[in-house]
């Protein structure tokens, strides 16, 4: 498994450590998670906007739900 190392100051690592106890998760475990799930979102955030400008530069049109329904 690779390894990374990051630099922080006392009073982060002393919060870290608290996060890590409160959420039962080992130090390393803790800063994986949430910066994952921070960088995902914010991929699937960024991915949402880019197929937004596409669908408006294609000037696609949207289906209500309504409509939808009373096709069936």
């Amino acid at each position: 498994m690779a390894e990374i190392t990051i630099q922080v100051t006392d009073s982060e690592k002393t919060f870290l450590q608290y996060m890590a106890g409160f959420y039962g998760m080992s130090l390393s475990d803790l800063i994986k998670k949430y910066s994952m799930d921070q960088l995902e979102d914010k991929y699937d955030s960024q991915m949402t906007q880019v197929a937004y400008k596409k669908f408006l530069e294609d000037n696609q049109e949207t289906t209500s739900m309504h409509e939808i329904l009373d096709n069936f």
